[in-house]
């Protein structure tokens, strides 16, 4: 059997018709029923039921049908590894991750890549959980993934970073100011939730968090998507758990946890990685904003700010005291 052969196959089932089949491949109808069929011969038995509009898999379609996918996507893998380590113009470098650090972390390490790597193209594949995204891995749809440690997982792993986990609440809230908040200091405040949220052992995470500390968190808002429960807690509906790099892209006030929390964030594939996947592998270990670089950047914005309120009162004392303004 021939990868071209699996390809008619997957083109097949996507369209459901040989001839819209034949069409969107370029070949005639009876040129695609022939490869099918030797294909048929070649595994033993049918893999497509032939009906009057349409086609399905049979039993034996399938089983067969994952198989022949990762091999079609793993020769396309290898040839986008191909170029792109060779900096051939046509080389891709597909990066499978997360919705949230796709906003919220890829765009900088992405314009920095594209500065240096401009003959290779970078094709990203977003996800909703962690699922999904081993899942479409294990499918060979990316060269390497940006995400959470994967448990159980057989390729390599690489650390690049943490993600700083943040209380989010809008910034005329009380807490507004303070260095860092306990999880207990939030037992009598409602919360916003999110359908995204973490599971340990078949709980929500925050769930379990908040029992070990003596409470159970009370929902006042619950939403499907990240960016949605920010802009709630942004707006004074509840406050909110969630990564600093999702949380700094809005309008909201933003307190550390104490004492801190933190998750690992990791690069993973299913092959080595060499070439251009590894160098961006590295690019995002340089560039990923760890916990205690967070703190020192707002350290120094607070430190700004205070300089220029300083700044402020001194040039209002000199108006008062008749000195010339600067213009």
């Amino acid at each position: 059997m021939s990868l071209r052969q699996m390809e008619y196959l997957m083109a097949v089932v996507e369209e459901a018709s040989f001839t819209h089949a034949a069409e969107l491949l370029g070949v005639t109808q009876s040129a695609l029923s022939h490869q099918i069929k030797a294909l048929e011969r070649e595994v033993g038995g049918p893999l497509l039921e032939r009906l009057p509009r349409g086609v399905r898999l049979t039993p034996m379609g399938r089983a067969f049908l994952p198989h022949a996918e990762f091999a079609v996507r793993s020769a396309r893998q290898a040839r986008r590894a191909a170029r792109a380590a060779a900096g051939a113009a046509g080389g891709e470098l597909h990066i499978a991750t997360l919705h949230a650090f796709a906003i919220g972390v890829l765009p900088e390490v992405f314009a920095r890549w594209r500065r240096d790597h401009e003959q290779v193209r970078l094709v990203v594949h977003e996800y909703a959980t962690g699922g999904e995204l081993c899942e479409g891995m294990e499918r060979g749809v990316a060269d390497v993934a940006l995400g959470h440690r994967p448990e159980g997982w057989r390729g390599p792993v690489v650390t690049v970073g943490e993600e700083e986990i943040v209380v989010v609440v809008a910034p005329d809230d009380p807490l507004t100011g303070r260095e860092a908040v306990r999880l207990a200091d939030l037992a009598d405040r409602d919360w916003v939730r999110c359908a995204l949220e973490p599971v340990v052992e078949g709980r929500r995470f925050l769930d379990v968090a908040c029992e070990r500390v003596g409470f159970t968190p009370r929902t006042g808002v619950d939403t499907e998507h990240t960016s949605t429960a920010v802009r709630m807690a942004a707006a004074g509906a509840g406050v909110l758990i969630t990564a600093a790099h999702v949380a700094t892209q809005y309008d909201c006030a933003v307190l550390p946890l104490d004492p801190p929390w933190a998750r690992e964030l990791t690069a993973f594939s299913r092959v080595e990685l060499t070439g251009a996947a590894a160098s961006f592998v590295g690019l995002l270990g340089q560039r990923w904003w760890g916990r205690e670089e967070q703190r020192e950047q707002r350290g120094q914005r607070e430190q700004g700010e205070q300089g220029g309120k300083r700044q402020g009162r001194s040039a209002a004392h000199e108006g008062e005291g008749g000195g010339r303004p600067a213009g």
